[in-house]
């Protein structure tokens, strides 16, 4: 894995706006649509290499997703499926798979990014979280670490388990336990140095308040799609020395 991107999935039909409001939130302007339907865009920063990316979905509420981009995406893909995963959809030079416990990634080519954005006003978009079903829970961790070889360790609660990228990569895996079984999903994360200033912010751009927590903030965009401001460093992605 060279570099990684989140994806921001939406239901088409509010898709405009969950561009303009994560275009917004991550100082960024949007590629020329692709795909049959126009359904992908790429985030492009104003410095640094692209690292978000967004779809519009034809069914569902969405939610967020995983792209890594390799040097070798045969190798890669041949990797993921040995550790249990399945394609879903081989494409021409990349390949949509899915995790055990059925979260929904892709494997895509490596362009020569290298370059992290900078911090945004206080913030930065720079984890998904994968929601996974207690049952499921162990196993998907040890996938993921797998997959990726990055730092694997326990997070601050005891509900959560956290995927570290090598310096220099974008984005970070957190893996959620619920609760009780449900459909995998996953969520965005950004950074926060003030999660109440940067929920000001947001709010201002059209996103409402959905929950507080001691560490991080659920809010919902324009589009209906949840995510949360957690009180991490923005820089590092580390929480403060209290709790990590």
């Amino acid at each position: 894995m060279r570099w990684t991107y989140a994806f921001v999935d939406r239901p088409a039909a509010g898709f405009e706006r969950a561009c303009a409001f994560w275009t917004a939130v991550t100082a960024a302007k949007l590629s020329e649509p692709r795909g049959e339907r126009g359904e992908f865009v790429t985030l492009l920063p104003e410095t640094g290499d692209a690292c978000v990316k967004a779809q519009g979905v034809a069914s569902g509420d969405g939610g967020a997703h995983l792209d890594f981009a390799a040097e070798d995406v045969p190798a890669l893909v041949d990797r993921a499926v040995r550790l249990g995963a399945e394609v879903v959809t081989p494409n021409d030079g990349w390949a949509v798979l899915r995790s055990p416990a059925g979260h929904l990634f892709c494997v895509v080519p490596w362009h020569g990014e290298s370059v992290r954005t900078p911090v945004v006003e206080g913030s930065r978009l720079d984890q998904v979280c994968l929601d996974v079903s207690p049952a499921e829970f162990d196993g998907e961790v040890a996938f993921w670490a797998a997959l990726s070889g990055w730092d694997s360790r326990a997070g601050s609660l005891p509900e959560f388990h956290v995927l570290r990228p090598p310096t220099g990569l974008p984005i970070r895996i957190l893996l959620q336990r619920l609760d009780t079984p449900r459909p995998a999903s996953a969520h965005l994360d950004l950074a926060c140095a003030d999660i109440d200033a940067t929920r000001t912010r947001h709010e201002h751009l059209g996103a409402t308040f959905v929950a507080g927590h001691p560490h991080w903030t659920v809010m919902r965009d324009p589009a209906g799609g949840t995510y949360c401001l957690t009180g991490r460093d923005p820089e590092t992605g580390g929480l403060p020395p209290r709790a990590e």
